[in-house]
């Protein structure tokens, strides 16, 4: 795949909201520290927005690679990355904490990891 500076820097983009979950997550240790207060609250709602804007770049770079960046990383279930965008911004008020708090705690740090070696495999694809 052909280095693009424009889907490098749409990535990076997508890493640094990424690496902001972590940060609004500590603290919490169960779903229900999402509604015991109004931090909670406020958490759930700024980690929603992140999932929101990530889902919609990696369908937005599914679109623009024809397919082909994402299938190079096949740990990543991108459906449900791309489908938890849609069921947040439609259904906002029906947000599932159980879900929010396993997909923080479980897929986050690998999808981290994972955006990390895309830039890097860019890096090198275009360096080589």
């Amino acid at each position: 795949m052909s280095h693009n500076p424009l889907l490098v820097e749409r990535l990076g983009d997508v890493l640094e909201a990424l690496e902001r979950i972590p940060r609004r997550f500590a603290g919490v240790t169960t779903p229900e520290d999402f509604y015991d207060d109004p931090d909670g609250r406020d958490r759930l709602d700024a980690i929603c927005m992140v999932l929101i804007a990530v889902g919609e770049a990696f369908k937005q770079t599914d679109r623009q690679t024809e397919g082909k960046l994402l299938a190079r990383y096949p740990g990543i279930d991108w459906t449900g990355v791309k489908g938890v965008r849609d069921v947040i911004a439609h259904g906002y008020f029906d947000v599932d904490a159980e879900e929010v708090f396993a997909i923080c705690q479980n897929d986050i740090p690998v999808l981290i990891e994972t955006v990390r070696v895309m830039l890097k495999d860019l890096a090198d694809d275009s360096a080589g």
